[in-house]
């Protein structure tokens, strides 16, 4: 390892990948979900967070499984696709993994999971 590199922590990584997503708010979302059917709201939280709550008609797939699971719930690039997680963190690095996969039409749900669950209505479990 080069004695001059410095590992970035996680935090800086979300910091600079938000910079490149699309964000909305809860509201927002709600509000395009309702214009159009066809949008996807996509849980990249872990099953056993998902289990415990989740928004109505969310799809789960875990972030550290994103890349390889996608096509098989959404093949259609222009599916518009809204991201949620727990605090954020995730959803920015999923969202912009997505945009790097070629999905032409995500957005960050930018916003902690309860709120998101408070515009969208959730399930318990």
């Amino acid at each position: 390892m080069n004695a001059n590199a410095r590992l970035k922590p996680a935090a800086e990584l979300v910091a600079a990948a938000r910079a490149h997503v699309e964000t909305c708010s809860p509201h927002e979302a709600a509000r395009r979900l309702a214009a159009d059917g066809a949008c996807m709201i996509l849980d990249v939280r872990e099953p056993g967070e998902h289990e415990k709550a989740s928004i109505d008609g969310a799809v789960n797939i875990p972030r550290g499984v994103l890349e390889f699971k996608i096509s098989q719930v959404c093949d259609d690039p222009d599916r518009p696709i809204l991201v949620h997680c727990a605090t954020g963190g995730r959803a920015v690095l999923a969202a912009k993994a997505l945009s790097e996969l070629g999905y032409r039409q995500v957005a960050v749900i930018d916003a902690s999971f309860d709120d998101v669950a408070a515009a969208l209505g959730a399930r318990p479990a």
